[in-house]
């Protein structure tokens, strides 16, 4: 019997190394210019490994010499970031655009010499496909109709493709829920909407709603 079966291999985390000529000042640009969060600084009296964070991720900025390290994230919304930063003078590589990869993600350079990508998943890709819509009468909620056409400018979608993109995630099953076309960064956005419009019911209040006569 094979003594060199592979293991089952578990892996929890990931962590990226970026080299830097200067931690500190890198920490400065990942922190301010780019987004990022600072997790440790590590050395004393001058720094020699950091970790930054941008949401649940972290890579490590490590003393060195830099050597071109390319590195790609998917993030939320890449346009939001994208403008972000650029309005903070960031060197951008290559701007945001759809790929035929099916994200939309852009390049920036640090002062080192490293590239970051920043992108976020897109569904147009693939061959297209042929439908006919039909008039259907709706009546929505005063309230809930001007989140959905905020939600749809947002997502820059119309408002039959914002429609029909909820209606066929509610229609797909997901463990013990259904799936939901939402990110987290566009269901934070979704709350604010929320609230920009007064909307103070739950997600069963239909069921009691009696229309204004």
């Amino acid at each position: 019997m094979s003594t060199n079966l592979k293991p089952q291999i578990d892996c929890e985390r990931y962590h990226a190394s970026v080299f830097v000529r200067d931690v500190a000042a890198a920490v400065d640009f990942y922190t301010n210019k780019l987004g990022f969060t600072l997790g440790f600084l590590w050395g004393e009296p001058t720094a020699t490994m950091a970790g930054v964070n941008l949401g649940e991720v972290q890579i490590f900025l490590e003393q060195g010499k830099p050597n071109g390290t390319v590195l790609s994230f998917v993030v939320g919304n890449a346009d939001e970031l994208f403008e972000y930063q650029r309005a903070m003078g960031v060197e951008v590589v290559e701007p945001v655009a759809d790929r035929f990869y099916g994200v939309r993600d852009y390049r920036v350079r640090d002062p080192d010499g490293n590239d970051l990508s920043f992108g976020h998943y897109i569904y147009n890709t693939g061959p297209a496909e042929v439908i006919e819509r039909v008039d259907v009468p709706v009546r929505l909620e005063k309230r809930l109709a001007a989140l959905l056409h905020d939600l749809a400018e947002y997502k820059g979608l119309s408002l039959n493709s914002c429609l029909e993109e909820i209606l066929l995630h509610t229609n797909e099953p997901l463990g013990d829920g259904v799936a939901s076309p939402h990110t987290k960064s566009q269901l934070r956005h979704i709350q604010e909407l929320k609230a920009k419009h007064g909307i103070d019911y739950d997600s069963h209040a239909s069921y009691r709603w009696v229309e204004k006569q």
